[in-house]
């Protein structure tokens, strides 16, 4: 078992426009990375790097214990990957589809695919091009399931699905990792998402890693004063991470809430979502 399924070192891409920045991180063994930033942050130019769909422009990427040099077949099919869009030929039907894995791939599950695709409503002979996005998107994921992968790497997988298909999803993805040489990396705007299911989220903002840390230290550490003027001054810049004024209420994140309680207690502090985490980085002023 290799303790990182996944490790980003340095990571840099340039375009005209826009730069991947140095970007690192690791996937642990047994564990759910979370992607996330805004729209053009970096997170599909990320994990295209990774997958070597891109030419990166510095820094390395560790999949499974091999390097670009030398991973072989073997390891690069136990890498399953889904991507928003389409993924499969609108002509082709699941059912050929599996003939075609099964071919491809020689640990092909086709039991556990056909039972997928039950399980999910997808008619093994109509054809993809007939299927609603949701319904792609659950085929694409049936399909990573079953070839023995090891690390799955996600690009907006739950999208466009209704959210009872959704945490059908998340249920699998967790049953996934409880083999802890089976790793996911997955980005995400859907951030409820990533609140239940991810052990470690990673923030990425303009092509930059700000922060990179586990999802109990975001959701169980971090706060949010709401406070006016006069509270606001009186808190320990030093605590600020960042901070916004909101018509006559002030919003300041803060990395520990307890303590902060502790410090200021006639002031309200709640607990920080990672979306509000996310807008007040972005958005909030620096300390």
């Amino acid at each position: 078992m290799c303790k990182n399924a996944l490790v980003v070192n340095g990571l840099t891409k340039n375009y005209h426009d826009f730069t991947l920045d140095n970007v690192s991180f690791t996937v642990p063994g047994g564990s759910i990375v979370g992607l996330v930033g805004e729209n053009g942050a970096g997170k599909s130019t990320t994990i295209n790097a990774i997958l070597g769909l891109i030419h990166k422009d510095g820094g390395s990427v560790e999949i499974l214990g091999q390097t670009d040099e030398t991973m072989d077949n073997q390891t690069r099919s136990q890498i399953g990957v889904v991507f928003d869009g389409d993924n499969f030929p609108d002509m082709l039907t699941p059912g050929k589809l599996n003939r075609i894995f099964r071919d491809i791939y020689p640990q092909w599950d086709e039991r556990r695919y056909f039972s997928l695709l039950e399980k999910m409503s997808l008619p093994a002979d109509k054809k993809i091009g007939k299927f609603s996005k949701g319904m792609k998107m659950k085929l694409s994921i049936a399909a990573a399931f079953c070839h023995q992968s090891r690390l799955l790497i996600l690009d907006e997988a739950t999208s466009g699905l209704d959210p009872v298909v959704r945490d059908d999803i998340l249920d699998m993805f967790l049953d996934f990792v409880q083999d802890e040489d089976h790793s996911i990396l997955v980005s995400s705007h859907i951030t409820s998402d990533l609140e239940k299911a991810a052990d470690y989220i990673v923030f990425i903002h303009e092509g930059r890693v700000i922060f990179s840390k586990t999802k109990d230290e975001l959701r169980y550490k971090y706060g949010i004063i709401r406070c006016g003027a006069a509270q606001f001054d009186a808190i320990d810049k030093d605590e600020i991470i960042a901070w916004r004024k909101q018509d006559y209420e002030w919003e300041v994140l803060v990395a520990d809430r307890e303590t902060a309680h502790r410090k200021y207690p006639k002031a309200v502090i709640d607990p920080a979502t990672i979306d509000e985490i996310m807008l007040l980085y972005v958005k909030g002023e620096g300390k």
